[in-house]
C-alpha cells in the first residue's frame, strides 16, 4: 500500500522562513533556498528524481544554520526539523523521507552519493556556490544533468 505523497508549500514555506534565526537575506537565508529549489526542478527535468524530496531539501537543508560560517551540525538540525513537520505540512513514504533527511543532514558532509534523488539534491545545492563567489565543479557533482550544467558555468 503506498503511502500518501503531499506539501501545502505556502504554509511550509511561511514556517521554515518564520522561524529561521539568521538574516532572511543571508548566504544561507530564503533566496538561496529558492534558487536549490529552482537548480533541483531543473536537475529533475533531465533526472529520474523523487521532485517532492528534492523541492524538501531545497527548504530544510539550511532552515537551522545558527550563523553563515561553521556549523557543521545544520543539516542533522535541518533534517529533524522536516521529521518534526511530516504529517503536519508534507508527507512521504518512509523511503522518500529516509533519503531527505540523509541529504539534509549530510549536504555539507559529503560529496557522493549513488542514489540520484540525493544528488540532485547535493547538486542543486552546489550550482548555487556562485552566491559566495566559487564556480560549482563538475568534479563534485552527483548527476550527468548536474555534471553538465557545472561544466558549462565553468566555462
Amino acid at each position: 500500500m503506498n503511502e500518501p505523497r503531499w506539501c501545502d508549500f505556502e504554509r511550509l514555506e511561511a514556517l521554515v522562513v518564520g522561524q529561521f534565526k539568521e538574516e532572511a537575506g543571508g548566504v544561507h537565508g530564503v533566496s538561496h533556498w529558492r534558487r536549490v529549489e529552482q537548480h533541483g526542478l531543473w536537475l529533475a527535468s533531465r533526472t529520474d528524481v523523487d521532485v517532492l524530496v528534492v523541492r524538501l531539501f531545497a527548504w530544510f537543508h539550511d532552515s537551522k544554520r545558527e550563523n553563515d560560517y561553521t556549523d557543521p551540525d545544520h543539516g542533522k538540525r535541518g533534517a529533524e526539523f522536516a521529521r518534526s513537520l511530516r504529517g503536519q505540512l508534507f508527507d512521504l513514504d518512509d523511503d522518500a523521507m529516509e533519503k531527505l533527511v540523509y541529504a539534509c543532514t549530510w549536504h555539507t558532509g559529503r560529496d557522493f552519493t549513488d542514489d540520484l534523488t540525493i544528488g540532485a539534491c547535493w547538486d542543486a545545492d552546489r550550482l548555487d556556490l556562485g552566491r559566495v563567489g566559487v564556480i560549482p565543479s563538475p568534479d563534485f557533482m552527483n548527476t550527468p544533468f548536474g555534471r553538465e550544467v557545472a561544466k558549462l558555468r565553468a566555462l
